[in-house]
């Protein structure tokens, strides 16, 4: 064997290896890229004929589809671990709020927080909540009261002030 077949053997085993990590690294880039030229070159490396580098191809394709199939598996099977493979499940109880959540709020007092226009915030017990008014303009500082939840909105009203 010659020294260019040996390297060219060489350069095909490097080729397979980074034609490995590019299958378990997300995306495409570096060592997909050098995992290719790594195969042509090692093919011409080793072939004296044309006849000869068809058959070596032939060959590198069948051993890259058994190293796809081989990774797969391993992936599929959690034996092997993958950066693009989630191992963990985010779990959390009732993301989304009722309105009978809310109803702890109704006639609670407090302030504008900011001019509502008629959405704005109020602050509620130091609490600043995002608030709708019942359709009447409310200018910050103003006193009002959660009326109404509807879709899981609060509807305020002014807080009308008491004769005295």
């Amino acid at each position: 064997m010659e020294t260019i077949e040996l390297i060219g053997i060489i350069v095909l085993i490097a080729g397979f290896v980074l034609i490995a990590v590019e299958l378990v690294v997300p995306g495409f880039g570096l060592p997909g890229i050098a995992g290719i030229l790594c195969l042509v070159a090692g093919v011409f490396m080793i072939t004296d004929s044309v006849e000869e580098g068809i058959l070596v191809t032939i060959v590198v394709i069948v051993i890259l589809s058994i190293l796809t199939a081989v990774i797969i598996g391993l992936m599929h099977h959690r034996k092997f671990k993958s950066p693009i493979i989630l191992d963990t499940e985010v779990r959390s109880g009732n993301e989304w709020l009722e309105t009978s959540d809310l109803n702890y709020l109704l006639h609670r007092e407090g302030i504008a927080a900011t001019d509502l226009r008629p959405v704005g915030k109020g602050d509620f017990d130091g609490i600043e909540l995002d608030i709708v008014s019942e359709g009447a303009y409310i200018t910050k500082g103003s006193r009002i009261i959660i009326d109404k939840i509807s879709s899981n909105r609060l509807i305020v009203r002014p807080l009308e002030k008491r004769k005295g």
